[in-house]
């Protein structure tokens, strides 16, 4: 009787546990995810230069929370500050420093990232194996850009005679400002015919073989290759203004070669800078303040391999406290 009674409970113990199994199994196959309550609409104008990130960072950010949908636009940095400014739009991409005036109606900006503005010449230039490698000063530039007193690449190279044709920026751009700031100057005290956005300037100097002019990297560089497109070239920076490119100013022949002379400082600053998110006061809007703290977090990882340099740990952290 007691082997009956112990065989009996042994089965229906059996059953409960294989019933406890199948019904956990069942129950954590079939829940469903816990809900994404973040939704809204964030509208996004600006800088060429941050557009590219920019858009990584939504297509990812959406992939966590597809509630939330975006309206991203380029139209340069001068178009984005003033859309955030006149509450057209949630951020503007800013790429250049934000003015006193600009704070007086509300600037607020965030960080998120850091590049560098980078003169640019077509390759087909007669003088160009003399330019790569004899590099252009800072005072070369200036006459080139500034005074004009600069017209003719032998000027430059010493070599080939051919006059320089001055390729700038149309639209209020932080490219445009960044590079004059280089200067001492202002967008409007540059030389040149003048050429709406980023990609228009490349392809302005890609056509011309004795053009210059000046772009943002995400414009010379083929992400995949990793190395500069066809045509139009980085046309080095003398930094130490000996009449040639030494090896450590000889940073031009991949993206991250580059990049990396951006961070250490080897690469002037400017035109290198802080390129950041502008708001009309704090920012309040939960998904807003959610996709601003995604970037400085997790979005960062998206930020090398894009061509972008990420700010230091600190830098990070500080920004995360002004949406916080």
């Amino acid at each position: 009787m007691k082997n009956i009674l112990n065989s009996q409970t042994l089965k229906v113990g059996v059953l409960a546990i294989s019933t406890l199994i199948v019904t956990s199994s069942f129950t954590k196959k079939n829940t469903p995810p816990p809900a994404d309550d973040l939704q809204g609409t964030i509208s996004i104008s600006g800088a060429f230069a941050l557009y590219p990130i920019t858009v990584k960072w939504a297509d990812e950010f959406r992939k966590l929370h597809p509630n939330v949908k975006f309206n991203i636009s380029a139209g340069g940095a001068g178009k984005g500050i003033t859309d955030a400014l006149s509450g057209l739009v949630d951020i503007g991409l800013a790429s250049r420093d934000i003015n006193p005036a600009e704070v007086k109606k509300g600037a607020y900006t965030v960080y998120v990232t850091k590049d560098a503005v980078i003169p640019t010449f077509n390759t087909a230039n007669p003088d160009a194996p003399a330019l790569l490698g004899k590099g252009v000063k800072r005072a070369q530039f200036a006459d080139i850009f500034v005074t004009g007193k600069i017209t003719d690449w032998k000027q430059v190279a010493g070599r080939v005679s051919v006059p320089i044709h001055i390729y700038t920026r149309s639209d209020a751009a932080g490219a445009a400002e960044t590079w004059a700031k280089y200067f001492d100057k202002k967008q409007e005290d540059l030389l040149g015919v003048a050429v709406y956005g980023d990609p228009g300037l490349a392809q302005a100097v890609k056509k011309d073989p004795t053009a210059i002019g000046f772009n943002n990297i995400a414009y010379l560089y083929d992400l995949k290759t990793r190395k500069q497109v066809a045509g139009v070239h980085a046309l080095p920076i003398d930094v130490n203004g000996n009449g040639k490119i030494d090896a450590d100013e000889n940073f031009y022949g991949t993206i991250d070669e580059l990049t990396d002379a951006i961070a250490t400082g080897k690469y002037p600053a400017p035109p290198a800078r802080n390129l950041g998110f502008l708001f009309k006061g704090k920012p309040q809007k939960k998904e807003l303040i959610a996709f601003v703290k995604y970037v400085l977090t997790d979005g960062q990882k998206f930020v090398d391999e894009n061509g972008y340099i990420a700010l230091s740990k600190q830098k990070l952290q500080d920004e995360l406290k002004k949406v916080n």
